[in-house]
């Protein structure tokens, strides 16, 4: 049979070396709940508890492939959930590169932190998971040379536009029923171009009430 990376490329959307090497190395089964680990090599989005999944690998491989994420970068991943992106963008920026995770549910960001840390990325800091409101990104981390947002917005936060590099980018699912997958690149200060893939379903990115 098949395997799903396999089927991922035959369909067009694993391209890269790198993101393809990564899908390789960071097996999906290490970042699904126990009960559906028979399910983890299946193209299908898996619940992960709390209202919140890991995402389907066709939609994984379609936003890394759109966000392009090269050695050395320092990205911040929101709604890290499972982990499951984030090691792999750990995968691509190698040692010299950075991740910070952000997860607002405190049981997902420690069953994301434990996930990721199968590989070594934790103890060795090359993912910081924090808990808190990823729709404000990292101030003082920031600037990012990408942003992946694995939950949909309403709208694009200002805030996240404000903490991305000149010439970085960032994606991220944005609409109320059906989503866009929306990519932004910063060409300057404020200057910012957008193109939108419809077609998608994510669970919401939630704004904590002020």
């Amino acid at each position: 049979m098949e395997n799903l990376n396999q089927k991922l490329i035959n369909l067009g959307y694993l391209k890269s070396p790198q993101i393809i090497h990564a899908f390789e190395k960071i097996k999906r089964r290490d970042f699904v709940i126990q009960e559906l680990f028979y399910q983890a090599e299946e193209n299908v989005p898996l619940s992960i508890g709390h209202g919140q999944t890991i995402s389907q690998p066709l939609t994984v491989a379609f936003m890394l492939e759109l966000l392009d994420p090269q050695p050395g970068q320092k990205i911040l991943d929101i709604g890290s959930g499972s982990g499951w992106t984030a090691a792999l963008l750990a995968e691509i920026v190698g040692e010299k590169g950075k991740i910070f995770a952000i997860e607002r549910i405190e049981v997902l960001k420690i069953f994301g932190e434990k996930n990721v840390d199968k590989y070594g990325f934790v103890k060795s800091k090359r993912v910081v998971f924090k808990t808190g409101n990823g729709i404000k990104g990292l101030i003082k981390e920031s600037p990012f040379d990408r942003i992946h947002v694995g939950a949909a917005a309403n709208k694009i936060p200002e805030d996240l536009l404000k903490q991305l590099a000149i010439g970085g980018k960032m994606v991220i699912p944005q609409g109320i029923n059906f989503q866009d997958i929306v990519l932004i690149e910063k060409r300057g200060k404020n200057q910012y171009q957008q193109k939108n893939y419809p077609g998608f379903a994510f669970v919401p990115l939630i704004e904590e009430k002020k």
